[in-house]
């Protein structure tokens, strides 16, 4: 009877679970017209007769053998019922090793990098990640059809490592030579700016003014602008934070001249702290892509089609829109 009770709940018939039924195993199982075909084991009466007639005042005669059949019946409508969402690879036309080369564990492990406040942040009231990197990984996983796992990190550094040796499935990194020759990335999906910041007394105003000797400059380690200025100073020196959320802390307590990083990140900074400015301008444009580990060609290419859809879409500016993210651009 608990089978029974279930169907009235769902408001479905038993002529409708059979239409229902029926059309599944068309769908899955070419050739198969109605549910006898579904089982290969002959039943002690005929499945589509007794569903499609049965009232509920015969309900309370029914033998042993036909309750068996009608609770499959139901058992299997309200599964697909259940696992609806779990049907979506199909429905999105992605190939099941394209899904098995992106998340091979069967969730989508999605690093996260608080390091990066244009790509997540912390929700103040409940702590979860939210930002445009989460929305990207939810409807990555989404058009999956898998369940995603927001794992979380502090550094750039850490994401690329993480991803390198395929702790995680995808990451949002900026795109840098040195990162790829470890890991494979897509198109960039947003641009953001670096910039500097000096104290207010700093003789330093503008961005060519830096590369000085004697001039430090504080980074985050492994950082895009990391990178990008070990490869591009010729006379100032690096200093390295353990984070980028860090650097104008430890800027200041190593007493040094220059602060490197996300603009927005310095911007915050300069709020929090007085008698600190920024230098006008930029000093890099940083491409931001979502990154894979090596060996997983089909599934870059994937996700390369995926970000230039969700460009093309309007769902990446209004993620920034959304998350008040100002500064950054959509990537062309």
């Amino acid at each position: 009877m608990g089978a029974i009770r279930l169907l009235r709940a769902s408001g479905f018939g038993l002529k409708e679970a059979k239409d229902a039924l029926d059309a599944h195993v068309r769908a899955t199982r070419p050739g198969a017209t109605d549910m006898k075909q579904r089982f290969d084991a002959p039943r002690p009466v005929d499945a589509t007769k007794i569903v499609s007639e049965l009232s509920p005042g015969q309900v309370r005669s029914m033998g042993e053998s036909t309750w068996l059949l009608i609770a499959i019946v139901i058992g299997v409508l309200v599964s697909l019922l259940l696992t609806g969402c779990a049907m979506a690879p199909a429905s999105q036309g992605v190939p099941a090793t394209t899904v098995a080369q992106i998340a091979p564990s069967g969730k989508l492990r999605a690093a996260i990098n608080f390091g990066n406040p244009i790509l997540a942040t912390r929700d103040p009231v409940t702590g979860e990640p939210r930002g445009v990197s989460v929305d990207l990984s939810r409807e990555l996983g989404k058009r999956l059809g898998v369940p995603v796992e927001l794992v979380t990190f502090e550094a750039a550094g850490r994401v690329v490592d993480a991803v390198k040796n395929a702790q995680v499935d995808i990451g949002f990194v900026a795109i840098d030579p040195v990162r790829g020759a470890d890991i494979l990335q897509t198109p960039a999906y947003v641009i953001i700016e670096g910039a500097y910041l000096v104290r207010d007394n700093s003789p330093i105003r503008r961005n060519e003014e830096v590369d000085r000797p004697g001039i430090r400059i504080a980074v985050g380690n492994g950082s895009a602008y990391d990178l990008y200025l070990t490869r591009e100073l010729k006379n100032a020196k690096l200093a390295k934070a353990q984070t980028s959320p860090t650097v104008v802390d430890y800027f200041l307590a190593q007493n040094l001249e220059v602060a490197a990083g996300v603009k927005q990140q310095l911007q915050a900074d300069a709020k929090r702290l007085a008698g600190l400015r920024l230098l006008d301008g930029r000093f890099m444009v940083i491409q931001q892509a979502m990154g894979l580990p090596k060996g997983r060609d089909a599934g870059v290419a994937y996700v390369s089609r995926f970000v230039q859809e969700m460009k093309a879409s309007g769902f990446v500016a209004a993620a920034l829109a959304r998350h008040r993210i100002e500064g950054a651009l959509v990537a062309p």
